[in-house]
């Protein structure tokens, strides 16, 4: 059988998203023929390029695409000292937050300057296409307020039914471009984002009418949000949905081979070094161990199996399949993807890799737990690992026994310590707004993270508001958390957050953006001796700790 995997527009730039491969890997292992492709990347290509600037009125920018293109793809170094000096590139609104941040470039490269401003260039870019050309078009989400929590299908599917728009027919025509080069008997779609759900239902239509394959819709979102689906109207868009199908493509080693890896963008969003790594350089992405090992938390959809169902390979497997990566793409860092890597199979994954000398770099989410020792984290640093991000999640005891996390917060700040001083950037989750959280104990959390950013032992951080879903144990059982859920019966399209009560006496949104703002600031070395209510609209207590 001849099968075309496509991960659809879009996800990120920098790098693949790796389903596909693994998919790739174990579908070659079976003796089919097998083709992936990045639609995303590849769309993007053709709409940030000269010819289609031009056409939409924006030669200046038309002219300068292609150069900055190839400095953000790290073939033409020489253009740093250009861009660096603001001489190039045209300045709209973005740059005018340069003058807050001018105090991060005093003393970094000139290379870090030139990719940030590069990147608010390319930025600019694609604000003018969505403004001028496509509402739907971002760089790393296509449409994706029609796919956010969409009880029904109505609004997608209306906008759906409506011509395709300038971008569409680009993509559309890639796509048709790829089914003439290999004639597959099967299509697979990967889902992973809600930004990625229009153009695979736009994909999906196009080759349901134009080829005899068998298409077939998989991926995180399918899996997280359709497993109650009661639209027959999606089924104009595919033959089928695929829930927690291939489980044993992840035993097999991702096949990067056939991806355009020249045409990635290394882009620089932010002046902070540990956020940069989402988006700047091609990480290899890779899956260390299947699931969750704790699947416990309150907050976490730990009844899907993809979370919930736990397996490990050894270590030696594991570093088999990093070189054989490392062959394929020419690139040595990794980024583990994991729900949260395992201590125990960290630390053999490190011994493994400094046994066999090899040298390279990593990083991937972790739980801060107690065995993230001094001699761990060092164990760790000597072998390559540069970053984790972990959930400190609420910064209150009592409400981290609430949710089950299994950790203290000392626990948690003890481990981003010995992190810190093994040399390993870290980057912590947090939220806000869990059932029965006081505005004292949300408050005491941000003083927390004052402290850590002051103390160096974070580098960043990112508060997003609680939300129910109906696969976690809080959304199951939320009698059990002090909370009720007021919606029961199933949405007919996505299901995944529902509604509950009682909710808050303040006004949680403003908490929300204070918090926020305040670690913005923290995060840019900004603010760190300000009086911790000042940053709220709202009047808070004092902290209490």
């Amino acid at each position: 059988m001849r099968i075309l995997l496509i991960t659809p527009p879009l996800t990120q730039l920098n790098t693949p998203y790796p389903a596909t491969a693994y998919l790739k890997g174990l579908f070659l292992s079976q003796g089919h023929q097998v083709r992936q492709v990045d639609l995303g990347i590849e769309l993007v290509d053709r709409v940030l390029s000269k010819e289609f600037l031009c056409s939409i009125g924006q030669e200046e920018r038309g002219l300068l695409i292609e150069p900055v293109k190839r400095f953000l793809r790290g073939r033409d170094d020489t253009m740093a000292p250009r861009i660096a000096n603001r001489t190039l590139l045209p300045e709209g609104h973005r740059f005018a937050q340069l003058d807050d941040l001018e105090w991060a470039f005093g003393t970094a490269g000139t290379t870090d300057r030139a990719l940030y401003l590069a990147t608010l260039f390319v930025e600019e870019t694609a604000d003018i296409i969505r403004e001028n050309v496509d509402s739907h078009f971002d760089l790393v989400r296509y449409a994706e307020y029609l796919s956010n929590d969409a009880p029904t299908f109505d609004a997608l599917y209306q906008e759906l039914q409506s011509p395709p728009t300038e971008i569409d027919r680009l993509m559309l025509q890639l796509l048709a471009a790829e089914i003439d080069r290999f004639q597959p008997d099967r299509v697979c779609l990967t889902i992973p984002f809600p930004g990625c759900l229009y153009g695979a239902l736009r994909c999906g239509k196009w080759l349901k009418e134009n080829t005899g394959a068998d298409v077939e819709l998989g991926g995180g979102f399918p899996n997280t949000e359709w497993r109650q689906l009661d639209e027959p109207r999606i089924y104009e868009y595919c033959h089928s949905i695929l829930l927690d199908g291939h489980p044993e493509a992840l035993d097999c080693c991702p096949d990067f081979s056939d991806l355009p890896l020249d045409k990635y963008l290394s882009l620089a969003e932010m002046a902070n070094p540990m956020h940069r790594l989402w988006s700047m350089g091609r990480w290899n992405k890779m899956v260390m161990a299947q699931g969750c090992y704790w699947h416990r938390c309150a907050f976490c959809d730990t009844s899907l199996p993809y979370i919930g169902v736990y397996k490990a390979p050894s270590a030696a497997t594991v570093v088999d399949r990093m070189e054989r990566v490392m062959d394929q793409t020419g690139r040595t860092g990794f980024h583990f993807v994991d729900e949260a890597l395992p201590p125990r199979l960290l630390s053999d994954v490190a011994k493994e890799i400094i046994q066999r000398r090899l040298t390279l770099s990593f990083w991937g989410n972790i739980r801060f737990e107690k065995a993230y020792t001094k001699e761990l984290c060092n164990l760790l640093s000597d072998a390559g690992m540069v970053a984790v991000s972990g959930g400190l999640e609420v910064a209150s005891d009592r409400l981290l026994r609430l949710m089950d996390k299994g950790v203290t917060v000392r626990q948690a700040v003890d481990a981003c310590r010995n992190l810190r001083d093994a040399g390993i950037m870290v980057h912590t989750y947090l939220m806000y707004g869990f059932p029965t959280e006081t505005l004292q104990e949300t408050v005491d959390a941000l003083e927390t993270v004052r402290r850590m950013f002051d103390e160096g032992i974070v580098q960043s951080a990112f508060w997003h508001r609680y939300a129910m879903t109906c696969h976690s144990p809080s959304g199951r059982r939320p009698e059990q958390y002090g909370a009720r859920r007021t919606t029961m019966q199933p949405n007919p399209f996505c299901n995944n957050e529902v509604d509950w009560e009682p909710q808050f006496p303040y006004d949680i949104d403003a908490v929300g953006a204070a918090l926020r703002l305040a670690t913005f600031n923290y995060m840019n070395g900004l603010g760190l001796d300000q009086p911790l209510r000042s940053w709220f609209p709202i009047r808070v207590p004092k902290p209490s700790i």
